[in-house]
């Protein structure tokens, strides 16, 4: 018996070490980074679209690399509108809601702009990014009074209002665009409105 066990030795031996070597990496793995809950879009969402409560999803995010300001709670986010088009997994910082009364984000103000060009207008999507041009007769090229602009979605209530409106009329004026801009945009927007032609460019 002492002959078989010391010609093991060798082999438990190497055992032994294997299973110190398991040890010691086990202990020297890092443990896993902490994180923290987000509310992110559950399915893709359209700008414009209101969030249903379907939409919206709790994921845990490592909090190096969580983005700030995200909601937390799934019910401060359903009703909310989306800004932007957005994909599944997306974390809804305040930059891509606003609220359902057209309300712009942080540091900006919402002003109604009526285009030149109707048709233009009506093919602008909640979400884009434009430039608001100003044109009169006697000054030559336009000017830009208002700088990647967000175009936002018409609350529910003035769609409805402009649908009565314009219900049993041979032809409807398109109604304004809302975008979100800067104080200083908003007051240059009211002045050219009033004295040269208003279009818009989409940027990126």
């Amino acid at each position: 018996m002492r002959v078989v066990l010391w010609r093991a030795r060798p082999a438990l031996l190497a055992l032994a070490l294997a299973a110190a070597a398991l040890g010691t990496v086990g202990a020297l793995r890092p443990a896993p980074p902490p994180t923290v809950d987000l509310v992110v879009a559950a399915r893709p969402v359209r700008a414009g679209a209101p969030f249903a409560a379907d939409d919206v999803a709790v994921r845990a995010v490592p909090v190096a690399v969580a983005p700030d300001d995200v909601a937390v709670d799934p019910d401060l986010v359903v009703g909310r509108v989306a800004a932007v088009d957005l994909v599944t997994g997306t974390p809804l910082v305040p930059g891509v809601l606003v609220p359902p009364d057209a309300t712009g984000p942080p540091g900006t103000v919402v002003t109604a702009v009526r285009l030149a060009d109707e048709a233009a207008g009506a093919m602008l999507r909640p979400g884009m990014r434009v430039d608001v041009l100003a044109a009169a007769p006697d000054e030559g090229d336009g000017r830009v009074v208002a700088s990647r602009a967000l175009v936002l979605p018409v609350p529910p209530a003035a769609q409805a209002q402009a649908d009565a409106t314009s219900f049993g009329a041979d032809t409807a004026a398109a109604p304004p665009v809302l975008v979100a801009v800067t104080p200083d945009e908003a007051r240059a927007l009211a002045g050219a409105s009033a004295t040269a032609l208003l279009s818009a460019v989409v940027v990126p």
